[in-house]
């Protein structure tokens, strides 16, 4: 653009009013020549485009708060230190910076050698405790901020950059250096910092309601490297198994979704930021009962249940009724980051789950008194007393693949042996047995060896539903030419039908893995004996041809009618088998007892457990008037069992429902289906009803009786129990709990209407941890 000189211009001003001046007949005179451009002036600064940033976030995983280790003081004598960016989802779910933070935490913990003779190889110190200061230390614009009941403290001084919004400082502008600084720390060592940020909300104004914070960066400081911790026996990924992971965010960031625990700080790397050294409590504090640091706190949380009668003081009211789902033995449910769980071996780890050992007296140790934690490894380094040995890590899963049962043949009569003047049917089985791959050796009997024996014998129809029926039993029967041969007379009445064939069988076995009599010669049940279950897939025989061939399969057994996942309910319980009794590994051999044809229930009632304790301090649990159940139904087992909707007459305190009417003790999130169900599979059938094919369950022993499965399985959780749950079901075509049709061939319910997947209140949204 070409600029004017202003005395030129004026100049032209004057010479064109004079000619003008002069009159009309004059000449024109010639053009001037043209005068020097001028210099351009300098550009204005740009203003802030309100769209390029954004103050508000719908959700704790739209907010992205990042640091670097070159920005970042926190070792040694010079002055704290911080900078780091932020930013949110905005329009078009583009990453835009976020401005206008007032409040964050900044939570600092080193990781370094031990040079004492007490405790794990490598500790974590949190720079703030470690300074008397408290956990963290705030920073927010004016340098002071309100702590936890109140009073005001000093914080660092937080300011947003004007020409970089979303970029962010922190000074320390109070006398000395900053809390979170470890003077004579090692610049070396691995640092790990960890940002909390408070008060942020969403476009309505609702605060978000999970924490949020920072991915932890673990670096050295002497360097700016980044690190990997030493430490981190277990992952996130651990705890997810039976936790659930928190949605939204990346792979490499996982998150734990449920962990009661101070509203959940989502990561194992958050926890020890307090639960270190510095913060731990003596584990002979009878007010305390447990040791705070984090290695031994997890252990004792975890055993919880198994250890109820030798926990104390708090440990004893809020642990002793945790019921780990896995093996307390099996270290690597939970250790798979690493062997150090098995090469560490300290008092602290130890005796938090062996509470009842007193190292310094000798007590439940063999009168032994170490020196000091040095020398444990003397008999725990290696061979038969190491972690991985003493603790038979692995021993249920050698074990059960080491015993396998097959049925290879079926015979059977009706009518055929007379019994005190009454004929009676006669059914013989034969099992191939092999151990180790071998056949099992002749002459042996399983009497002495079987915790539980029971083969069960129900009946399968076309449509594929299971009806129970007898059962046989392998004690007294010797084998031969690797086989028994198991025959019962009974009033079978099942000729011509499929039956299917499912183990209730589990043997006793030693920490070596070889089977061990369940009792002594005394009579006294074994020390130490694992129960554990043989491996045999369910049978199905056609009784109306001799080879057994054309069986109806049952439902349980076709995966396109399965909507649960075993390898799902495995990743937390370890195996089936360890989830419940006798050992069954799959949901086809639970439909022995637990079917939708076999009414009635040993846990009728559902009881909550109040406020108030017993005389001997234990808790107690009074009944929910008018909410019952009466069917074996493994569907309603299940959720009522995970959601607390149970009794407490057979000593089952681990999941429960409190006076408030939520559920305790259930590890995942309660609503996320998916923590069981598969991956992809509809719950809904085309028609309306279940993909099971299930369209009715038995609430009476007879089988004369039945009620609808969706509502059933809707009422299984307590949101879902009361009088009006139970009018919207009926309204929907359900026949409900209390008046139960006479007649199996129920209505399909209309649920499915507005609750299968892909509506707008589907239970694939509405049941999620997202939406919750």
């Amino acid at each position: 653009m070409r600029k004017y000189n202003k005395t030129l211009l004026a100049a032209a001003f004057i010479a064109a009013f004079g000619l003008a001046g002069c009159g009309s007949d004059g000449s024109d005179g010639a053009d001037g020549v043209d005068g020097v451009n001028g210099v351009d002036g300098a550009d204005g600064a740009d203003g802030t485009n309100a769209g390029l940033t954004v103050t508000t976030v719908e959700n704790a995983y739209d907010y992205n708060l990042t640091l670097d280790p070159a920005d970042i003081v926190v070792v040694g004598s010079d002055p704290f230190s911080i900078k780091f960016t932020v930013t949110g989802v905005g329009t078009g779910n583009a990453e835009v910076p976020f401005s206008g933070l007032e409040k964050i935490a900044l939570y600092v913990t080193s990781q370094s050698e031990n040079t004492t003779d007490t405790g794990a190889p490598m500790l974590w110190t949190n720079h703030a405790l470690a300074n008397d200061f408290g956990s963290s230390m705030y920073c927010t614009p004016t340098g002071t901020a309100v702590a936890r009941g109140g009073a005001e403290v000093e914080a660092c001084t937080l300011v947003e950059d004007a020409a970089n919004p979303g970029t962010y400082t922190g000074t320390w502008a109070h006398d000395g250096n900053a809390p979170v600084v470890l003077t004579d720390g090692d610049a070396n060592d691995l640092v790990r910092v960890m940002v909390r940020t408070y008060d942020v909300v969403n476009a309505d104004g609702t605060g978000i309601s999970d924490k949020i914070l920072s991915t932890p960066l673990d670096f050295i400081p002497a360097t700016g490297e980044l690190a990997v911790s030493e430490k981190d026996s277990v992952s996130n990924a651990a705890c997810i198994k039976c936790h659930s992971p928190m949605e939204g965010y990346a792979d490499t960031d996982m998150r734990i979704a449920n962990i009661g625990a101070h509203h959940n700080y989502q990561k194992v790397e958050n926890c020890v930021a307090c639960h270190n050294p510095a913060y731990a409590g003596g584990q002979d504090d009878e007010d305390v009962g447990f040791n705070a640091n984090f290695n031994a706190m997890i252990h004792t949380i975890h055993a919880g249940h198994h250890i109820a009668d030798s926990l104390t003081g708090e440990a004893a009211e809020l642990f002793g009724e945790i019921g780990f789902p896995s093996e307390l033995n099996e270290c690597t449910a939970c250790h798979d980051n690493g062997t150090q769980w098995n090469d560490n071996v300290y008092e602290e780890a130890c005796v938090s789950c062996h509470v009842d050992v007193d190292l310094a007296t000798g007590e439940n140790h063999n009168g032994i008194v170490p020196a000091s934690d040095a020398v444990c490894s003397g008999c725990h380094g290696a061979g038969s007393l190491s972690p991985v040995e003493a603790h038979n890590v692995g021993v249920r899963a050698m074990t059960t693949d080491s015993i396998v049962f097959a049925v290879s043949n079926v015979t059977y009569a009706e009518d055929a042996v007379d019994v005190s003047g009454v004929m009676q049917d006669q059914m013989s089985i034969t099992f191939d047995v092999t151990v180790d791959g071998s056949p099992i050796v002749d002459g042996f009997d399983f009497a002495d060896y079987a915790n539980y024996d029971e083969i069960k014998t129900g009946t399968v129809d076309a449509d594929g539903t299971y009806y129970v029926g007898t059962s046989v039993n392998l004690s007294g029967v010797v084998s031969s030419g690797g086989q028994f041969v198991v025959t019962k007379v009974a009033d079978f009445n099942v000729a011509g039908q499929t039956i299917a064939i499912t183990p209730r069988f589990s043997v006793c076995a030693d920490s070596d893995a070889q089977l061990i009599a369940c009792q002594d010669a005394s009579g006294e049940d074994q020390y130490a004996v694992e129960y554990v279950a043989v491996t045999m897939d369910t049978k199905y025989w056609n009784l109306a041809n001799a080879d057994g061939s054309g069986a109806n399969i049952a439902r349980q057994s076709v995966p396109s009618m399965v909507t649960a996942d075993e390898a799902k309910c495995s990743t937390c319980h370890t195996s089936l088998g360890i989830a419940k009794h006798y050992g069954n590994e799959r949901f086809d051999q639970c439909m022995g007892c637990h079917n939708n044809t076999w009414g009635g229930s040993y846990h009728v009632a559902v009881e909550y457990k109040t406020d108030a304790v017993d005389e001997d301090g234990e808790p107690v649990f009074e009944t929910i008037e008018g909410l019952t159940y009466n069917n074996r139904d493994l569907m309603t087992v299940s959720h009522r069992f995970h959601s607390g909707l149970w009794d407490d007459n057979r000593g089952f305190p681990a999941i429960n429902l409190n006076a408030d009417m939520e559920t305790q003790g259930y590890p995942a999130v309660a609503t996320e289906c998916s923590a069981c169900h598969k991956d992809g599979m509809d719950i809904f059938a085309a028609d309306g009803g279940l993909a099971s094919g299930k369209r009715a369950i038995a609430v009476n022993s007879a089988g004369t009786q039945f009620i609808s499965p969706v509502a059933e399985s809707c009422r299984t959780c307590h949101a879902h129990s009361d009088a009006a749950a139970l009018a919207h079901f009926k309204a929907n075509g359900a026949t409900v709990e209390g008046e139960p049709d006479t007649t199996a061939d129920l209505p399909v319910e209309s649920c499915a209407t507005c609750h299968a997947e892909g509506k707008t209140y589907g239970i694939d949204t509405v049941h999620s941890s997202v939406a919750h």
